[in-house]
């Protein structure tokens, strides 16, 4: 595996520390005035989710893991577990739901996903940025009111709340964004 310097993590690298997979999720360098500089690295366990801050000199030397990505067909959940399908192997694997966090929602059956392996383990998951969705309930459209710059709440097929602008109606497929968790265009 590649090892890289401490001043060369970038959030979002996976990188081996202390035994385990840990994710940069932020990543600030600091020039102090008195000694060398070196990087603040928040990071995520893959495995367990907990959290660990960690200082990095430009001359450490951590090794950054690099995870392979593969998509995967979502089949069903049960008890609490997501179940995959790899479209090639027709091997199936499982997931706790909570990876998923509050986009599990957009997932929906059938849907491909891409799923991060390190050598054979199943680390993470990752929902689409943008995903199709019905509006069930919102204020109904008013005339007239379409450069207005506000937004009025509505409730996807899925539960989930997110602000839409006023010339969008009831029963109206839209895209959203998952990452933002907001309205992105008409479907």
């Amino acid at each position: 595996m590649p090892k890289i310097n401490g001043n060369e993590i970038r959030p979002g690298n996976v990188l081996e520390h202390n035994g385990g997979l840990w994710a940069a999720v932020k990543v600030d360098h600091v020039k102090p005035g008195k000694g060398g500089a070196f990087a603040q690295v928040e990071m995520k366990n893959l495995r367990n989710g907990s959290k660990l801050n960690e200082r990095f000199r430009s001359a450490d030397k951590v090794e950054r893991v690099r995870l392979e990505q593969k998509d995967q067909q979502f089949l069903y959940e049960t008890d609490g577990m997501l179940v995959f399908m790899d479209t090639e192997t027709y091997e199936q694997i499982e997931l706790p739901a909570d990876l998923l966090g509050d986009r599990r929602p957009f997932l929906q059956d059938g849907m491909t996903i891409v799923v991060e392996f390190y050598e054979s383990e199943a680390l993470n998951a990752t929902v689409p940025q943008k995903v199709t969705c019905k509006i069930v309930e919102t204020e109904p459209v008013v005339k007239g009111q379409t450069a207005a710059n506000s937004f009025k709440p509505a409730i996807l097929d899925n539960g989930v709340k997110v602000m839409v602008p006023p010339f969008v109606g009831q029963d109206e497929m839209i895209i959203v964004n998952t990452e933002t968790m907001e309205y992105s265009e008409r479907a």
